[in-house]
C-alpha cells in the first residue's frame, strides 16, 4: 500500500475507531463509557425529545413514581419547545446533550458535529439554568471528533448496558419490559425514549407502559433508581454536579437554516 493510502487508511480508522463503542462487546470493556455505575443504583435515561405529545406524560409517571431520570435533549427538539425542557428541569431531572439533529457522527460532514453539540449544550444552560454533564452521541455512535468535541464543552461521553427497544412498531409494553428485564441490576444505564421523533410513530407509548414495571423490578431488588447525576459513572460514590448558571434569552445561537 503507498504511503499516502497509508495516512488516509490511519486517519479514517482514528475517526470512525470509537464508534465501535456502540458493539455491546466493546461496551463491556469500556464501563465507564457504557455507564456502569454505582452498584445499589440504576441510572434511567431518555433520548430524543422534548416532544409535547409525550414527554410530559413520562414527566407524570415519573412523578407518580417518585423517580427522577436524565432526559438526552436533541437540540432541535428543545428549541421548538423551550418551555418543556423548563418543565424538565423543573422537576428535578437532569437535562442532557443529544446532539442538535439526530445524525451519524460517522456519515457527518467535518466540524458539525462539533459546532452542533455546543450549541445545544448552549441552549440546554440557556433553558434550564444549569450546565450539562452529559453526551450521549445519536445511535450510540461515537467518533473521534465528537470525543474531542465532547471534552471541550465539559460533557462526558455515555452510552448504556440495556435498553429496551422501544423504538420498533412492533415494541409493545410487555416486549421493553423483557428487553430490559436482563439488564435491571445494579450499576446499569438504561436507555428508553420519551418520544418519536426519530422511531416509529407512537413508539414511546411502549416506553410509558413498561416505565412501572422497570422501577418495580429495581426497587423490588433493593435498587434505587435516578439519573446519572446519582449514579457514580467511574466514580465510586460520586457523580457529576451541575453547576448553576444565568439563563438570558440570548445566551445560545439558533442553527442554521
Amino acid at each position: 500500500m503507498r504511503p499516502h493510502a497509508l495516512v488516509v487508511a490511519g486517519l479514517a480508522l482514528l475517526h470512525a475507531g470509537p464508534g465501535a463503542a456502540w458493539l455491546p462487546a466493546v461496551r463491556r470493556l469500556l464501563p465507564s463509557l457504557a455507564g456502569e455505575g454505582d452498584p445499589g443504583h440504576v441510572a434511567l435515561t431518555f433520548d430524543d425529545g422534548p416532544d409535547p405529545r409525550s414527554t410530559p406524560l413520562f414527566l407524570d409517571e415519573l412523578d407518580r413514581l417518585g423517580c427522577r431520570a436524565t432526559f438526552f435533549v436533541l437540540g432541535e427538539m428543545l428549541d421548538r419547545h423551550p418551555e418543556l425542557g423548563r418543565s424538565i428541569a423543573r422537576a428535578g431531572h437532569e437535562v442532557a446533550v443529544h446532539g442538535w439533529r439526530h445524525d451519524n457522527a460517522l456519515l457527518t460532514r467535518p466540524g458539525r458535529v462539533a459546532a452542533e453539540m455546543g450549541r445545544a449544550a448552549r441552549l440546554v444552560a440557556a433553558v434550564t439554568g444549569t450546565r450539562p454533564s452529559w453526551y450521549r452521541p445519536p445511535y450510540g455512535v461515537l467518533s473521534a471528533e465528537a470525543l474531542v468535541a465532547a471534552r471541550w464543552h465539559g460533557l462526558r461521553p455515555v452510552l448504556w448496558t440495556a435498553w429496551g427497544e422501544d423504538w420498533t412498531r412492533r415494541a409493545t409494553p410487555g416486549s421493553v419490559l423483557r428487553t430490559l428485564e436482563p439488564g435491571l441490576r445494579g450499576g446499569a444505564t438504561l436507555l428508553l425514549h420519551d418520544c418519536d421523533h426519530t422511531s416509529a410513530p407512537g413508539s414511546w407509548r411502549s416506553a410509558l407502559g413498561a416505565l412501572a414495571g422497570a422501577v418495580a423490578r429495581c426497587r423490588a431488588a433493593g435498587l434505587r433508581v435516578g439519573p446519572l447525576g446519582a449514579h457514580g459513572v467511574g466514580v465510586p460514590g460520586g457523580g457529576a454536579r451541575p453547576h448553576r448558571l444565568p439563563a438570558p434569552a440570548s445566551f445560545y445561537l439558533r442553527p442554521e437554516a
